[in-house]
């Protein structure tokens, strides 16, 4: 063995031993209280300093959905009520552009200017209805009056007539574009390309300098801007056809990305697919995710495990609830203790272990609104209380 491979070793057994070390110290410091009071035997009152940085959590205790859970493979997507996609109208150039990526905007933004002659040709086009319609009422009324004193023909009254009514028709529709397009800017040839929905802008086409062809030239219009909504997302899971039956509308369902492999996200089952794919013989599953820090990103993949065969009973996570012995045990939540922190109740708990999932059943010992530990409860027991 050479020699920096023996001090490589040396090093990881001395770090070990520090870890035990210092782990042993913060459960007798757990267990001792800061004042002079003493804890009784199934108590244990512990600082909120002890508290931050042993982790320790709790969790109120209630009717949840516990059972079976089926687990398959998921994809991230935005949900589609929640995405813009932003077209120029005009045909023009970018003059500005005003919103940069990841930028968070509300409806109404403007993102980017576009120099475009399809405003003055919409401009031209009302004042030329204008003209028509003038020319059109004159001599549809001129002729009414002729017809009237029998002193025309009433083909020339009906032809009259039909080109008022036309004229009219094109000044509505003249005017309506026009005021489509100037959104509000008379007289200036720039169009502002605004955000239809609040939302981040996660994709931009638009670059100085660049032309644009727009929706109303009948050519195809490029995507300048994407504007989503990232709270909630949804993810799309893949089931497999013989596990279709199981799954129902509603159903608790829990994800996990590689990115935060300690972080679970929750949700629930609103969608299942009235078809199979033919390649995957997989139905596709949507779930709802609430995502407010914008952590899940359109295209991850994810682990999701969706409730099968569910049912409500009083149950608490499975980490709170920990074996002391032939007894099983959870650490009830108090309230404040006299050293100043929180004062935590050793109890001795019953549970149905039959049923699978991050929830077990609480049969005995356990009141419905009460607080109990979920993380760090294996901390506690190893204080002795």
């Amino acid at each position: 063995m050479s020699l920096n491979e023996m001090n490589r070793r040396i090093i990881a057994a001395t770090s070990f031993l520090l870890l035990l070390t210092t782990a042993s110290c913060q459960r007798e410091s757990a267990a001792q209280p800061a004042s002079g009071a003493t804890p009784p035997p199934n108590e244990l009152w512990i600082t909120q300093k002890q508290i931050q940085e042993a982790g320790i959590a709790t969790t109120e205790v209630g009717d949840r959905a516990v059972g079976n859970w089926l687990t398959t493979t998921g994809r991230v997507a935005f949900s589609d009520a929640r995405v813009g996609h932003v077209f120029s109208p005009v045909t023009g150039r970018v003059t500005s552009c005003l919103a940069s990526l990841g930028q968070q905007v509300r409806r109404g933004t403007p993102l980017a200017i576009l120099q475009s002659p399809d405003l003055a040709t919409a401009v031209s086009d009302v004042e030329k209805a204008d003209a028509d319609l003038v020319a059109a009422q004159r001599d549809y009324e001129r002729q009414k009056e002729l017809y009237e004193a029998h002193a025309a023909a009433q083909r020339d009254f009906e032809a009259a007539e039909s080109n008022y009514r036309k004229a009219k028709a094109e000044r509505v529709r003249a005017a309506q574009k026009a005021g489509l397009l100037s959104d509000g800017r008379h007289g200036t040839q720039e169009y502002v390309l605004r955000a239809p929905i609040d939302g981040d802008v996660v994709t931009r086409n638009a670059t100085l300098g660049v032309e644009v062809q727009g929706q109303y030239s009948g050519g195809s219009a490029p995507e300048l801007f994407t504007i989503a909504d990232l709270n909630p997302v949804w993810v799309l899971a893949d089931v497999f056809e013989v596990d279709l039956p199981h799954v129902r509308i509603g159903a608790p369902v829990t994800l996990t990305v590689v990115s935060y492999p300690g972080r679970r996200f929750t949700g629930r089952v609103d969608w299942i697919s009235g078809a199979l794919d033919a390649a995957t013989r997989t139905a596709k599953v949507r779930c709802t995710i609430a995502n407010g820090d914008r952590t899940l990103r359109p295209e991850m993949f994810a682990t999701v495990s969706i409730a099968t065969d569910t049912h409500q009973k009083l149950a608490v996570p499975r980490t709170s609830v920990v074996r002391v012995g032939d007894q099983m045990v959870a650490y009830v939540d108090k309230g404040p203790s006299p050293n100043g922190g929180e004062r935590f109740e050793r109890r001795v708990v019953g549970i149905d272990d039959n049923e699978a999932g991050e929830l077990v059943p609480v049969t005995r010992g356990l009141q419905r609104g009460e607080k109990v530990v979920s993380s760090g409860a294996i901390i506690l027991s190893g204080s002795g209380a």
